[in-house]
């Protein structure tokens, strides 16, 4: 579920729709969290489906850790991609916002951590040498992602969460003492996926936890 303090908006011929904030969104705000509505999609289903549908879930879904595509039903799925985005994920089923985020600025989220299916050109923007959106981009990009969500964690507690209700029971505890610094943050590369990567993942180290030391 998309914030409540959002509308979906025409943005341009080049970008189409996206999500708009409608009030402030302070930094370390839940901006999106997963829910019953959500559909869920296993690799299995996919393939059985005719092209068109294929289509549908390819351009407007998210691909898990566990390799299913995730169906967001509401305006969530119109969240456009930035490289320089102001929402990011985490290992919680849940994105947060990396930086306060004005009235009528567009959510943005960077796709690369978001296992795409195959690699895609991106519009250019400033401060950045990316030009593609790679399907292991989150192998290379982790520890800045989880920098970023380590800082927005600092002002968790200080923040109005109307998504608050929506954090997984078995992640609820381990969120909110992570957001007072009594627990580790779990890396944003718990959210990876590729065929063998539980394998790769534990073979190199990379599975590990981030501390506010």
């Amino acid at each position: 579920m998309i914030h409540p303090h959002t509308e979906l908006k025409y943005i341009s011929p080049e970008i189409g729709y996206g999500v708009i904030a409608t009030r402030l969104i302070p930094k370390g705000t839940i901006t999106w969290a997963s829910d019953q509505l959500d559909q869920v999609f296993t690799p299995h289903e996919v393939a059985a489906m005719e092209d068109v549908y294929k289509d549908i879930l390819y351009k407007y879904t998210y691909r898990d850790s566990k390799g299913n595509l995730i169906l967001c039903w509401d305006h969530s799925r119109f969240v456009n991609h930035s490289f320089n985005s102001n929402c990011i994920t985490t290992a919680y089923s849940l994105e947060v916002a990396v930086r306060d985020i004005q009235p009528g600025e567009e959510l943005t989220d960077d796709y690369g951590y978001l296992n795409c299916l195959e690699p895609f050109a991106c519009l250019p923007e400033p401060n950045t040498s990316r030009t593609h959106v790679m399907p292991d981009d989150l192998l290379h990009f982790y520890k800045d992602w989880d920098t970023k969500v380590l800082s927005a964690f600092l002002h968790f507690n200080k923040v109005p969460q109307p998504l608050a209700f929506l954090i997984e029971p078995q992640y609820r505890k381990k969120v909110h003492s992570v957001a007072a610094g009594f627990e580790q943050m779990d890396s944003i590369l718990n959210c990876y996926f590729s065929e063998d990567a539980g394998k790769m993942l534990v073979k190199e180290g990379l599975l590990h936890s981030y501390s506010y030391a």
